[in-house]
């Protein structure tokens, strides 16, 4: 069973619910999509919507007599905003026919993996490919969270807001830079890191952490589409799975200038969200890659 399922509003299932859920998603789908796989067979891909931008997606195939043969499926929260325009690569996973998708983002500082939801359509655009072309893509984020708790915000003056994104304007050229073996980019963000280092140590003796440190998104576990995060909550919504009842929040979090929307059931967020207050919390990123030829 999907440890996910709960995200989205399925927290008392067992094999026998789930059996129903994934029935009622193959009989009613919203959507439907076939491709032809890495090995040249049918791909087939179902979604159902259980409430607004959220629903669970089976993948397989049909075998010779028209019946459906199950391979996977996950639940999901649709994005709704552009969050990266870097440079994307997707990669198989070596036990089924799903995808990871992998870009540097300079804005975390780290290697963004996430599950891709949109195989099918990415397998037909790929069939349309030549001489391994690789079109620009863009990519919608979403995530699903199973813990979480709401934070106060920092207090800043809207000076100190102008200067710290003139800071991280700054920082992110250099970390381009760097990439393309810029040495004086290279050692100004090392001093950069340890004047960084210093000032941390020594507010730290008398200061909280989390009223130092604003926002991070850093790896989570061993699972390298997982994450921890804290960032600053834009918008939110509450939205009700059609099917449990069960309410969630949608979270539109700002972590380190990276935008994407966080979908958590409501008994596993501590606090009351708002805009302005922080999201920190565990989280499965997934999303959406969109294309410009």
């Amino acid at each position: 069973m999907h440890s996910y399922l709960k995200a989205i509003g399925f927290q008392q299932m067992d094999n026998t619910k789930l059996d129903e859920l994934l029935s009622q998603v193959l009989a009613k789908p919203n959507y439907l999509n076939v491709a032809k796989d890495s090995q040249g067979n049918e791909f087939v891909q179902i979604s159902k919507d259980f409430g607004k931008a959220i629903g669970i997606t089976i993948c397989g195939s049909y075998t010779e007599d028209k019946q459906f043969e199950m391979d996977y499926y996950y639940p999901y929260l649709q994005g709704t905003h552009i969050t990266s325009e870097e440079y994307i690569n997707i990669e198989k996973y070596s036990d089924k026919e799903a995808y990871a998708a992998v870009c540097d983002e300079i804005k975390i500082g780290v290697t963004l993996i996430f599950y891709l939801q949109n195989v099918a359509e990415y397998l037909k655009e790929k069939t349309g490919w030549k001489n391994n072309f690789s079109p620009k893509m863009s990519a919608m984020l979403s995530a699903l969270s199973l813990n979480g708790k709401i934070l106060l915000p920092i207090s800043k003056s809207q000076t100190q807001i102008q200067k710290n994104e003139e800071i991280t304007q700054n920082r992110n050229h250099l970390i381009a830079a760097a990439k393309e073996g810029d040495e004086e980019a290279i050692e100004s963000l090392t001093l950069e890191d340890i004047d960084l280092y210093s000032m941390l140590s020594k507010r730290i003796v008398n200061e909280d952490i989390l009223s130092i440190v604003d926002s991070y998104f850093m790896p989570y576990g061993i699972e390298s589409d997982q994450y921890s995060i804290m960032g600053e909550i834009l918008d939110y919504y509450t939205l009700e799975n059609h099917k449990t009842q069960e309410k969630c929040y949608v979270l539109t979090i700002n972590s380190n200038q990276l935008v994407f929307d966080v979908c958590i059931n409501q008994e596993d967020l501590l606090g009351e969200p708002a805009p302005g207050r922080r999201f920190k919390g565990t989280i499965w990123m997934q999303g959406q890659v969109n294309y410009s030829i």
